[in-house]
């Protein structure tokens, strides 16, 4: 079996990639039945020199490789045919803008394995670079403020070598006496988590956090049954939730009330609640006035989401009232940082930790006869021009009638 790290080559450049080269001579020494070449990139945030200093080919050409592992979108004719492949294609959830993508793989008989799709039997995702979206946004957050109020001057992210030389900016600066809220418990969110217990802001439970004035900075973590409800007032089940959110009304304005700060880091089901909609936003008692949404739902749970920000240009301002896009520092805006690949910007620790996932859950797959499961579903279409079973509901996007 022959591995190739690819070329990236979605635009705007995308500097990660699945394995550094630590990591992929790991995998060298662990399945040395495996042969690991690397396409040559002058983007990627590691040199071709550091991966031929481990040994690995670098070669324009891996055309005779069997499996093909990137990060992000592949290009349609950059594509070859009969390869089995690896990216986020961004198809699960019938993204108008990747159809055409799909329909290339299927007619090039790729078996496509989607990042995104490589779970754990319960479903939970085995990999992915959602903790460092979520130490960016937090951080990216925090920037804004400063900017915002005049407080501090955090560099940009992208300028800054790794987490370390972001914590060691973090050490410089001091946090005002505001309240802070973080929706979500999975990676993104503990990402998040990260950076506020770097600052040494104080993390206090609900109950304290909506009655009690404080004389520092604090922060709340709340998950779905905090911020929602049922509708007949009986107590919630996070796993009746997740299966039917029917039932259920967002409990969000409890906290928007005492909040200054909210960091978006839960994942949004289909059909559950908004956490709060334009017109929550416009109630007097409304508090918030800085959002990190990492969750980056376009006009969906959180209302003053209106469009995505991007890494030259992260943050705008959002006026409640007229509901139109303002100026991020505008008087009585919600300042909005809304970066949908906020990964990018800490490349090489993003790339070491998903080598990471990478090796200890989907290389063995390969040798093992897929013992647990991990690359059946994963894979969205098959080597005959169809789509696998699991994804069968695909069929009307790919025949363009969705």
């Amino acid at each position: 079996m022959k591995f190739a790290i690819i070329k990236e080559r979605k635009n705007p450049p995308d500097r990660r990639v699945v394995f550094s080269p630590e990591k992929l001579a790991e995998a060298n020494l662990q399945f040395p039945e495996a042969t690991f070449k690397v396409e040559a990139s002058d983007i990627r945030v590691f040199s071709d020199d550091a991966y031929a200093e481990k040994g690995f080919e670098v070669t324009n050409d891996v055309s005779d490789c069997d499996v093909m592992i990137g990060v992000k979108e592949v290009p349609i004719d950059h594509l070859i045919p009969n390869k089995k492949y690896f990216y986020f294609s961004h198809t699960i959830k019938k993204q108008p803008y990747n159809r055409k993508l799909l329909q290339a793989m299927l007619a090039k008989n790729i078996e496509m394995y989607d990042h995104e799709v490589i779970t754990k039997d319960n479903g939970g995702r085995l990999i992915g670079f959602g903790r460092y979206a979520g130490l960016v946004g937090a951080y990216n957050g925090f920037r804004a403020l400063g900017l915002r109020d005049g407080l501090f001057k955090l560099p940009k992210v992208e300028h800054l070598a790794d987490l370390a030389a972001v914590k060691k900016e973090l050490d410089k600066i001091t946090i005002p006496n505001i309240k802070i809220i973080l929706s979500g418990t999975g990676k993104v969110a503990y990402g998040a988590k990260e950076i506020l217990d770097h600052l040494g802001i104080k993390e206090v439970t609900d109950t304290v956090y909506l009655t009690a004035d404080f004389t520092e900075p604090v922060y709340c973590m709340i998950d779905v049954m905090e911020y929602n409800k049922r509708t007949d007032g009986k107590a919630g089940d996070k796993f009746e939730f997740y299966k039917d959110p029917s039932g259920y009304e967002s409990n969000f304005m409890p906290y928007a009330k005492v909040t200054d700060f909210f960091i978006a880091g839960h994942f949004y089901g289909d059909g559950a609640p908004y956490l709060f909609t334009r017109e929550d936003a416009k109630h007097p008692e409304f508090k918030i006035n800085l959002i990190a949404d990492i969750s980056c739902d376009i006009d969906g749970p959180v209302a003053s989401t209106i469009r995505p920000s991007t890494i030259a240009d992260p943050f705008y301002g959002y006026d409640p009232q007229t509901e139109q896009e303002v100026a991020f520092d505008a008087e009585n805006a919600i300042t909005v940082m809304a970066v949908d690949n906020l990964p990018c910007e800490l490349p090489k620790d993003a790339s070491e930790g998903f080598g990471e996932m990478f090796l200890q859950h989907v290389i063995p797959a390969f040798y093992n006869g897929d013992k647990d499961g991990v690359l059946a579903r994963a894979k969205m279409t098959t080597s005959d021009g169809k789509l696998a079973e699991r994804y069968a509901y695909l069929q009307d996007y790919v025949d363009g009638e969705s």
